[in-house]
Order: structure tokens, then sequence, then C-alpha cells
């Protein structure tokens, strides 16, 4: 399949311009009480080993990934800084009772520096569709996470 970049695919439904809307949620951000704002995650369900096994033991275990995103937010949880963001240390995550292993599931909390700097290109492309209409904060954010996935 192919990386989709839009917000919930909702590029094909929406009446203008994307960077507008961008635009739109970052000035909100900025005029919001901090606190006060949402805090956003990012989970891949679908991460599969090199035989193409799916390496997350399945929907029914995603409350595990959910209860530590719940920590996170109360200030709980520990998290450890990556290239791509805040990611959970392996011993964060409740595998009580769940049949996956140590170096699956280091995997799954791993970064695949190799697969997100391929991303890199392709969200460029993503953001030429919308022309110079992009804000400079998701410019600035994108040469950011680039130069993080090189050292």
């Amino acid at each position: 399949g192919n990386l989709r970049f839009d917000p919930m695919a909702m590029l094909p439904f929406c009446g203008y311009n994307m960077a507008d809307y961008w635009a739109h949620w970052l000035r909100v951000g900025k005029q919001a009480d901090p606190s006060k704002l949402p805090q956003i995650f990012f989970v891949n369900w679908f991460r599969r080993d090199e035989n193409g096994r799916f390496l997350w033991p399945g929907y029914g275990e995603n409350s595990r990934v959910l209860k530590w995103v719940a920590e996170r937010i109360d200030g709980t949880a520990d998290a450890i800084e990556t290239p791509i963001g805040l990611l959970p240390e392996p011993s964060a995550i409740d595998t009580n009772g769940l049949d996956i292993s140590a170096d699956d599931l280091r995997e799954l909390l791993s970064v695949d520096r190799a697969g997100w700097q391929a991303a890199v290109p392709q969200i460029e492309q993503h953001f030429a569709q919308f022309g110079e209409r992009v804000p400079a904060e998701l410019e600035v954010a994108l040469n950011a996470l680039q130069t993080s996935l090189s050292l």
C-alpha cells in the first residue's frame, strides 16, 4: 500500500487547500493554553518483521498501548526521546499475559530510520501539491526530522 499523509485520510473530502487547514490549526495552537491542547500520539499497528509477520499481536491488545498513552497524559509513564518523538520503553507497555517476545516488542518500539528517511521525500512531495501555502512551521519540522534521522 501507499503511505497517506493526510489527517484521517480526509484529503479527498476536503473542499479547501489543506495547507490552509494546517495553518488554521497551527494558529489555534499558538493562541491556546498549552495545557489545554490535545496530545497527539502516532501508532503503527501494522509493523511487520522481515518475513511479513505482524509484530503486534492484534487489535484486541491495542488497549495496552492506549493505557500507556493515558499514563503519559497523566504524567505517570516514562518515555524515551527518539528522532520521531517520545516512545515508550519496552517495560512501559503492560505485556502481562500477552504472547509477544521481548525481541518483537523491542523492534516495535524502535525507530526504523531507513523507513522514515525514505518517507521524507514522500512527505515533501505531499507538501508540494499545496504549493507555497504550506506553513513554514511544517517545513521546519520536516527539516528537523530529517536532521534528527541522520544523526
